[in-house]
C-alpha cells in the first residue's frame, strides 16, 4: 500500500512539473496591461521628445501659453507632470506646483494642444514614459554670455 501511495505521488508530481515547466504565455504587445506600464525617465533607454528638442517645446508653450487675467505681472515657474504615449500624445496632465490664479490649468490647456512627442523606447520597442518640467511663465530665457575670443598679444 505504501509503494502504491509513493507511486501515485511520484505520479503526480511529475504531472504537477510538467505544467509548470511549460513557457508562461504573455499577453499581447497591445493589450491593455502593457499599455498601463510607465516607465521612469532615470530607468529609459530612448527618452521621448519633441519634434526638434526640448528649446523647441518651451518656444511652443511660450506662444500659446496665454495669463490668466489678473496674472499679467506674475512670473514664476509651474511645474507639471504627464505621460508620453506610445503615440507621442501626452496624457495623465498633473500640476505638481503652480503659481496660482489659473496658471496651472493654462499649461494644462497648452500641453493638451501640444504636438505628438516622440515616444520613448525600451528593447526597441516604444513605451509609456512619465516626463517632468518646469514652464517658466514671465519669465525671459537667459542666454549664455557670447565668449569673446582672447587675442594673441602677439
Amino acid at each position: 500500500m505504501k509503494n502504491l501511495f509513493t507511486l501515485l505521488l511520484v505520479a503526480f508530481l511529475q504531472s504537477v512539473s510538467a505544467q509548470i515547466v511549460d513557457e508562461p504565455v504573455a499577453p499581447p504587445m497591445d493589450s491593455p496591461q502593457d499599455n498601463a506600464t510607465v516607465y521612469s525617465m532615470a530607468n529609459i533607454e530612448g527618452k521621448p521628445d519633441f519634434p526638434g528638442g526640448l528649446a523647441k517645446f518651451y518656444e511652443f508653450f511660450a506662444k500659446n501659453y496665454v495669463k490668466p487675467k489678473g496674472t499679467e505681472n506674475l512670473t514664476g515657474k509651474v511645474f507639471v507632470t504627464f505621460v508620453v504615449d506610445t503615440d507621442g500624445s501626452l496624457s495623465d496632465i498633473k500640476i505638481l506646483r503652480d503659481l496660482g490664479n489659473g496658471t496651472g490649468e493654462e499649461a494644462v490647456r497648452v500641453l493638451k494642444s501640444c504636438p505628438k512627442w516622440i515616444p520613448g523606447q525600451q528593447n526597441g520597442k516604444k513605451v509609456r514614459v512619465q516626463y517632468s518640467l518646469p514652464l517658466r511663465i514671465g519669465m525671459t530665457e537667459l542666454k549664455p554670455a557670447s565668449a569673446t575670443p582672447i587675442k594673441d598679444k602677439n
